[in-house]
């Protein structure tokens, strides 16, 4: 008895260690989140200026054309996947991958058909085991993403569009709705809806043309967009690791409750044992 007690003490104290570890965490993700919301927030003013200016260009005039905006026979497809570089994160990367690779089994006939390029290490290493060639990644980026930790990819997939490597570019990521929904979607991002930069004319004149200006303001209106997603993606990963954590917590009180039940019981009943066999060998003596 005395052997099972000690190894239900020490049950309880390694779930107790687990639970401070498992509480921090969801701590160090709430405070991660907000700040996270702050920064997606705080780019939002220089992609709806971006859109505008792109959309005032493109509803103009009928005379302007520009192949980003163009649909094509599709050949060949590029997916931006966005994951990210730890787990713990709950369904985060399940669920974005799952999705991904079912649009992958269904749309395509073999990897020939597409590229893959892919943002953070969970996204990386499951594309590997399953010997899909990954075209461009990025991994280790900071918790506060900067635009520039993600030119490199961004403009290389943007690019890739432009030459004619591919013919649609798709985004894939968890589009954030709270700490406790995060939906997994993909969305065309090349060539971009015409449909979704409708807008006003503004009485601007473009210098040398508008044709020019968009060679400059498409690829950059892409690239933010793709950041968008990135910065929406971190949100996502601290909203599902906040919750997953305080999801442990809780199921780490409740069975530090059970074993505490438990090694009461044991003890009382080693107790009741040992005052029986002092009462038993009391009375043998009389």
């Amino acid at each position: 008895m005395a052997k099972g007690m000690r190894e239900i003490k020490r049950s309880i104290k390694s779930k107790q260690n687990t639970k401070q570890i498992t509480k921090a965490m969801e701590m160090v993700a709430a405070s991660k989140l907000r700040r996270a919301q702050e920064a997606a927030i705080a780019a939002r003013p220089y992609t709806d200026k971006i859109k505008e200016v792109v959309a005032s260009i493109a509803s103009g005039a009928g005379t302007v054309k520009h192949p980003m905006l163009q649909s094509r026979e599709v050949k060949r497809t590029a997916y931006l996947v966005v994951t990210s570089d730890r787990g713990l994160a709950g369904g985060y990367n399940v669920n974005v991958l799952r999705k991904i690779w079912a649009v992958l089994q269904e749309n395509h006939k073999s990897p020939s058909e597409y590229d893959i390029f892919v943002i953070g290490r969970k996204g990386r290493d499951y594309f590997k085991r399953r010997s899909i060639a990954i075209k461009e990644e990025a991994t280790g980026l900071p918790d506060a993403a900067k635009f520039s930790d993600i030119k490199a990819i961004a403009s290389s997939a943007v690019s890739g569009f432009e030459s004619g490597a591919y013919d649609e570019l798709h985004l894939v990521y968890n589009q954030f709705h709270n700490a406790m929904t995060q939906v997994p979607v993909i969305k065309q991002l090349l060539p971009l809806d015409q449909s979704q930069l409708s807008g006003a004319k503004s009485d601007y004149e473009y210098e040398p043309s508008p044709e020019k200006v968009l060679d400059v303001l498409l690829p950059k209106y892409a690239e933010t967009l793709i950041y968008s997603a990135v910065l929406e993606g971190k949100a996502s990963e601290f909203g599902a690791r906040m919750t997953a954590m305080g999801n442990a917590t809780k199921n780490a009180t409740k069975m530090i409750a059970g074993l505490t039940l438990t090694y009461n019981r044991a003890r009382q009943a080693a107790i009741t044992q040992e005052i029986a066999e002092i009462v038993g060998g009391a009375n043998a003596q009389q």
